[in-house]
């Protein structure tokens, strides 16, 4: 996301959704193909594959780009860098995600976290909340989900839960990391496509303006932020408990804010070391044994 600060204005949302997606997704296929996995085969295969696509790369994707678009504090605020009330809001809904993922593995998959991991879900929006919110006054007149990157921001919250749980569904057809990859690529060409009507700056001559950190920027988004961290996440997801993989995801702000204060100079208010502490301890609850109950 630190990288992203700078590379969206310059490029376009969907632009680097599609880029995110579509040249990670290659390499991680070719990663799967090097090491011996089997490509996808038969209807049912491609069916849960594109599927998935649909819902944890296009939907989460785009829902995302639109939202960052229609936030108020603009593209340049991406991941709560710079403080604003309105996309700390955002932030804050995209990533408690695993309150959606708890729920829904526990109805199709029976998973219980018990009391300690439950309560340990509900502390870490609290220390998101410490995270990203404290700093910024709350104006009720200015929040709407209707209209603004909230609403958006929520649904690509919803689409990243609901494609957590579908991986297991996947892997009963194809290889974890081969179907990752290969749903990277299909759901990243519906957004370049809207990438192209939307008119990205990137599609519209400014992509040989960018300069080579630029250039950098975006491979990491591509290689470290996506091939590498989604084969990752989603080969970890067709074993153990998705709930407790979810979780992770509370860290994410977390580490905005960190490489924020040493690449950006941003600083941390007493509140925000306090809202790190109650994540930190969070994760550790919905991680927590429960023969130490």
């Amino acid at each position: 996301m630190v990288a992203m600060k700078e590379v969206l204005p310059k490029t376009g949302p969907f632009f680097v959704s599609s880029f995110r997606l579509v040249p990670s997704g290659v390499l991680l296929v070719a990663f799967a193909a090097s090491r011996g996995r089997p490509l996808p085969s038969g209807f049912a295969g491609w069916l849960s594959i594109s599927l998935f696509a649909l819902v944890d790369a296009t939907c989460f994707q785009g829902f995302l780009a639109e939202g960052l678009e229609r936030t108020s504090a603009g593209l340049g605020s991406v991941c709560a860098i710079v403080p604003s009330y309105s996309f700390s809001i955002v932030i804050v809904i995209i990533d408690s995600q695993p309150l959606t993922v708890a729920v829904l593995a526990s109805l199709l998959f029976g998973e219980s976290i018990g009391f300690v991991g439950a309560a340990g879900l509900v502390l870490g929006v609290i220390g998101l909340l410490l995270l990203e919110v404290p700093a910024f006054a709350f104006d009720a007149s200015n929040f709407s989900l209707s209209g603004s990157g909230e609403w958006w921001m929520l649904l690509a919250a919803q689409s990243m839960a609901v494609g957590t749980v579908m991986v297991r569904w996947v892997s009963k057809y194809s290889d974890p990391v081969m179907a990752t990859g290969w749903h990277m690529i299909i759901g990243g060409l519906p957004l370049l496509a809207i990438s192209f009507l939307n008119h990205d700056p990137a599609l519209n001559g400014s992509f040989t303006e960018l300069t080579s950190n630029d250039l950098l920027a975006l491979l990491y988004t591509s290689i470290f932020g996506s091939a590498i961290s989604y084969g990752v996440y989603f080969y970890n997801a067709t074993r153990g408990s998705l709930t407790k993989l979810s979780s992770l995801t509370f860290l994410t702000p977390m580490f905005a804010s960190i490489f924020g204060f040493l690449y950006l100079g941003e600083t941390f208010s007493p509140v925000q070391l306090i809202g790190a502490l109650v994540t930190l301890a969070a994760i550790y609850m919905v991680n927590y044994k429960k023969g130490l109950e």
